[in-house]
């Protein structure tokens, strides 16, 4: 299958996309921290992009997008999720299905009061939390300590592209850590502390579209524990997916067992 990469400019800066040839419905991948669109290669060139119109933005300060114009105002959950819908605005795409891994999840949920046609949401290695939760929803790793550190030495971009998407490992992973502009670590962090954005525990339990969980079983950064307990108030398929033999980045490391779930959820929300 065949993929294209294009820039488009906005208010947040120059933003690289990738798209793939399907004509189907709209989804928006989002990627998580230090990471780029590249990571959702065999969904944009499998099956799934072959049926979807699957676009797969780098976030500013990450991949091929440009830096922040103003990183006080972009580099949080909030301001990501102000960029990904001025995506969708800048190449007409009015309704949507949003796929956020990691801290992408986190950006779909920002997402859902500010993108209309969000038609579901599936998120991947997100424990929606509160300010207060964040001890709760995550498990104490080298690697949480490294999601908010601005500078890097060559063992710590080794170490965090390792630790993320898992197997198989592949070179871009190192190039795209190494990238990755240093302030949007520390700056989303201190944003975070700070309380910017909505309590997602809240959230979810509101009035939202469908929104489907899907988790890895070895999940290493997620207490998976914690996301079974979350309260959703309209959770896809009443229940929360776990795969088997798999950690922070199903879509990667599975792709066999994550693609068909995925297919289903995007179907549904399809038929909305």
């Amino acid at each position: 299958m065949t993929m294209t990469q294009t820039t488009i400019d906005t208010s947040h800066g120059r933003i690289a996309v990738r798209q793939s040839s399907g004509s189907g419905t709209p989804v928006l991948l989002i990627h998580g921290n230090s990471s780029s669109g590249a990571v959702f290669r065999n969904q944009l060139t499998g099956r799934l992009g072959e049926r979807f119109r699957l676009i797969a933005p780098d976030l500013p300060g990450h991949g091929d997008s440009a830096d922040a114009v103003d990183p006080d105002r972009t580099y949080n959950m909030v301001g990501y999720a102000d960029a990904m819908t001025e995506v969708l605005k800048v190449l007409g795409v009015e309704k949507a299905v949003v796929f956020g891994w990691s801290l992408g999840g986190h950006i779909g949920l920002e997402m859902i009061d500010r993108y209309p046609g969000l038609l579901g949401l599936m998120i991947t290695g997100t424990p929606p939390v509160s300010p207060a939760q964040i001890g709760e929803g995550f498990k104490p790793s080298p690697h949480m300590g490294l999601a908010g550190q601005e500078v890097f030495s060559a063992e710590d971009v080794e170490n965090y592209a390792r630790s993320t998407a898992g197997e198989p490992f592949e070179p871009f992973m190192l190039d795209t850590v190494a990238r990755t502009d240093g302030r949007a670590r520390r700056m989303m962090f201190e944003k975070l502390a700070m309380g910017v954005g909505r309590d997602q525990n809240a959230l979810v339990a509101g009035k939202t579209p469908p929104i489907a969980v899907l988790n890895g079983l070895d999940e290493p950064f997620v207490n998976t524990d914690f996301v079974e307990a979350v309260v959703f108030s309209n959770l896809w398929e009443g229940r929360k997916h776990v795969l088997e033999k798999s950690g922070h980045a199903p879509f990667w490391d599975s792709p066999d067992r994550f693609d068909p779930v995925f297919e289903r959820f995007v179907d549904d929300m399809g038929k909305a």
